[in-house]
C-alpha cells in the first residue's frame, strides 16, 4: 500500500524514532509499505517517520548502473546505529519529505552501520560514497532531523524564503 509522506514543515518529521520491539507481521507490512511509496515517489530512502511512524526503521535501495533499483538490492534497517564515520565527502541531496529541493550536504565518506533486519537478524554493513549519503541522510530522520539542517545560515534563510513562497502558490491552487 502507498503510504502518503509527510512534507516539511509537519511537526511529526521532528519526533526521535523509537527502537522496534517486535519483529511481527505488523512490521513486515510496514516494510512492505515503505518500499511501494519509496518507489511509487521516486526515492532511494526512506525512513518510517516520513510515513508518520516514529520508528527506528528505515529502507535504502540505490539504482544500479541502468537506473534500475532491483529489489534484490534493498537494504531494510532496523534500529540501525553507525559505529564508525570517516572521510568527508559533499553530495547533492534532495529529499521526499522536502520536495523539490536540493543542495549540497556534507557528509561521512565512509562508515559502518549495525542494524537489524525484519527478521530480527543482526547486520553490519560497511558503506562510502552515494551508500553512505544515503545512510546518514535516513538515519537523520529517525533523530527528528531533516538534511536542511545542514545548510549553512545563509542558505538556510534562503531556502525558508523560497519555500514559504512555493507554499503560498501552492495554497492559491488549491
Amino acid at each position: 500500500m502507498i503510504r502518503d509522506i509527510l512534507t516539511y514543515p509537519n511537526p511529526i518529521l521532528r519526533k526521535k524514532s523509537q527502537d522496534v520491539v517486535k519483529f511481527n507481521e505488523e512490521l513486515h507490512t510496514l516494510l512492505d509499505d515503505m518500499y511501494e511509496t519509496m518507489l511509487h515517489y521516486n526515492g532511494v530512502g526512506l525512513a518510517a517517520i516520513q510515513v508518520g511512524l516514529p520508528l527506528n526503521v528505515l529502507i535504502i535501495n540505490l539504482p544500479n548502473d541502468e537506473d534500475v533499483q532491483e529489489k534484490s538490492n534493498l537494504i531494510e534497517a532496523i534500529n540501525p546505529k553507525i559505529t564508525h564515520k570517516d572521510g568527508i565527502q559533499i553530495f547533492t541531496e534532495g529529499c521526499l519529505s522536502v520536495p523539490g529541493f536540493n543542495e549540497d550536504v556534507k557528509r561521512a565518506q565512509h562508515i559502518i552501520v549495525e542494524y537489524f533486519d525484519r527478521f530480527g537478524n543482526a547486520k553490519t554493513m560497511e558503506a562510502e560514497d552515494f551508500l553512505a549519503v544515503a545512510w546518514q541522510h535516513e538515519m537523520e530522520h529517525l533523530s527528528g532531523h531533516l538534511f536542511i539542517e545542514n545548510l549553512s545560515i545563509i542558505k538556510r534563510k534562503k531556502f525558508e524564503k523560497e519555500w514559504k513562497r512555493k507554499l503560498k502558490e501552492e495554497s492559491k491552487k488549491a
